[in-house]
């Protein structure tokens, strides 16, 4: 079992100094007056909690509290009424602060890729087991995983470096599902970059028809036609790849059996030794679930394939390769947390 050190507390002053912790406690009202449990504490409480694999209790943390150096001790029950909105408040302030250093640290695109769009979203979700007594509220995904779980769905304005939308969801809601509400933030002018995770032709539709710009990695069983409306014929991507004598390719098409998105395709040839890695990843996982990849997939493995609406006079495909990598800026903030006390802190 994992513990921690007072020195918790110097570590979390060597990213926020204890003054901005403090400032942020007073201006968001987790904190009002003089009390035991500063900013500070808290901070480290949380964040530094992973005691007992999010199953640590109240009185745990309240002995716990006693080690941050001289503090005087503090009951299970003031713990528990400081779980509250404004701790909520509190922290996604500090996590909102603490990206924003991250992103100051180095911009992955420069040279005015993004200054065409009014915002930039970044979506991201990250999921985690939770005590089974917690089922009815947060159910977990079934089958061998745990009964209950649940999800934290972020979604990062890049531009500003400001947090759009943030959620706790039941983790057997899938981000394919849950992109709707993410979508929903859909304004002309903006640009949503998604993982596949977020794969929805019905959500690439609606940010079209808001005005609003896509960059996504394309699912392979998508469906996807070529031509003049409304003679759309079926396009072979595979053919089409297989064929060309080129590293990048860009084909104007449209996905979706129904929608019919208007999209580009940006296709990145890969080397030989990321290929071998991608496909033996995909048959070990084929090989777990029970089926066996087609050799189609296998194929379409060898490339980098991308879609979006931005049109070509505002991203090459070079540009296109160039700015897919900001998504991964939303991967960084991975938080720690005791996540028994990210729940109590959202639904309290």
């Amino acid at each position: 079992m994992k513990d921690y050190s007072p020195n918790a507390l110097s570590m979390l002053t060597e990213f926020f100094t204890s003054d901005t912790i403090e400032q942020t406690a007073r201006r968001t009202g987790f904190v009002r007056r003089k009390s035991k449990m500063t900013g500070k504490v808290f901070l480290a409480l949380v964040t530094f909690g992973l005691w007992s694999n999010a199953k640590t209790t109240l009185s745990q943390l309240a002995a716990k509290m006693r080690r941050f150096g001289d503090h005087q001790a503090v009951s299970a029950e003031a713990i528990h009424q400081r779980m509250n909105p404004r701790a909520v408040a509190f922290l996604q302030d500090l996590m909102e602060q603490a990206l924003a250093k991250v992103q100051a640290l180095g911009h992955p695109c420069h040279d005015g890729v993004l200054e065409y769009f009014s915002q930039v979203y970044l979506a991201d979700s990250t999921g985690f087991g939770l005590p089974a007594s917690l089922q009815h509220l947060f159910p977990g995904s079934g089958g061998s995983a745990s009964v209950a779980g649940a999800k934290i769905q972020l979604v990062w304005e890049y531009q500003q470096s400001l947090f759009a939308h943030f959620a706790l969801t039941p983790l057997n809601v899938p981000d394919q599902k849950y992109v709707d509400q993410v979508v929903a933030l859909a304004q002309r002018g903006c640009l949503f970059i998604f993982d596949l995770g977020y794969f929805k032709i019905n959500a690439f539709d609606w940010i079209s028809q808001a005005g609003a710009y896509f960059l996504s990695r394309l699912n392979h069983q998508t469906n996807l036609y070529a031509g003049d409306t409304p003679g759309l014929s079926p396009l072979d991507l595979v053919k089409i790849l297989k064929e060309t004598p080129f590293d990048i390719i860009e084909k104007a098409m449209f996905i979706g059996e129904k929608e019919r998105v208007p999209s580009r395709l940006i296709a990145v040839r890969l080397p030989d030794e990321i290929v071998n890695e991608r496909r033996r990843v995909a048959k070990r996982k084929a090989k777990e679930k029970g089926y066996t990849p087609t050799e189609a997939h296998l194929f379409l493995l060898s490339w980098n394939l991308f879609i979006t609406n931005v049109p070509g006079e505002v991203w090459t495909p070079e540009t296109v390769i160039k700015a897919y990598p900001i998504r991964w800026q939303i991967e960084i903030f991975q938080p720690h947390y005791d996540s028994s006390w990210v729940v109590s802190l959202i639904v309290a």
